[in-house]
């Protein structure tokens, strides 16, 4: 099997609106039973996570905040990445005005508010990162993102990066779609993401992952090329041979 774990992005990836379909779960399910490893990655804080997708045990780890938390979901055990959350930069935004989520170790916000944050940031001289996830805008620390997290995720697994296949669809999700052996967007994905992958799905958020999860399962990416070819050609020829070797 050329591919034996899915990487996979949850807001507008997995999840449309928040929420998971049936038939995504379903697709899911079967991923389990023919022996894949699943790894969520996503921005969402646990708890908000939690909230939203109450069947995150099916993931053998879950990346979560950004990947700034790797979370084992069969122990309940966590690895934070990174520091919690400055308290002078929550407490100055506060004052702003601007509505926040706090995690672990990142703070949160929505556009139009990135510039404040940023600001409010530099002004305590805090060296944070900012990344963005189409409306959501995360200030965690420089040195951390999704792919740092899958990393660290696929050493625990005992995993190669070459043997996972990554989806997503947003801005954050290009450095861990960039790890993985080959990268798939959904068909909502934002254009930078769709140039930049071996694969894009004919579905969005949701039927994309059923319908990248029935290709694996049937063991035939080509398939899923040809068919791009035929019918939605973003990329040259289907999976790049550096992918695919």
């Amino acid at each position: 099997m050329l591919y034996t774990a899915l990487a996979i992005d949850y807001d507008g990836t997995l999840a449309d609106a928040g929420c998971v379909s049936p038939a995504a779960l379903d697709a899911l399910n079967r991923l389990k039973g023919a022996g894949f490893t699943l790894v969520l990655v996503t921005g969402r804080t646990l708890e908000s996570l939690r909230a939203a997708f109450p069947e995150m045990a099916l993931f053998d780890r879950v990346v979560a905040e950004n990947g700034a938390v790797v979370h084992r979901p069969d122990t309940g055990d966590s690895t934070l990445l990174g520091p919690p959350p400055p308290v002078e930069a929550i407490e100055a935004l506060r004052r702003k005005g601007i509505p926040l989520e706090v995690g672990q170790v990142i703070v949160a916000s929505r556009i139009p508010h990135e510039k404040t944050m940023i600001d409010t940031f530099r002004e305590l001289a805090l060296d944070n990162a900012v990344e963005f996830n189409k409306g959501a805008v995360m200030v965690l620390p420089a040195e951390l993102t999704k792919a740092t997290g899958l990393q660290l995720a696929l050493d625990e697994l005992q995993l190669e990066a070459s043997k996972v296949i990554g989806i997503g669809d947003a801005e954050n999700d290009h450095s861990f779609l960039a790890l993985c052996g080959a990268s798939v967007a959904v068909a909502n994905a934002i254009s930078s993401v769709r140039e930049d992958a071996d694969l894009v799905t004919q579905g969005g958020a949701g039927d994309g992952v059923v319908e990248l999860a029935n290709y694996l399962i049937a063991g035939d990416l080509q398939a899923l090329a040809r068919r791009q070819r035929d019918h939605a050609p973003l990329t040259a020829s289907g999976l790049r041979p550096t992918r695919s070797s």
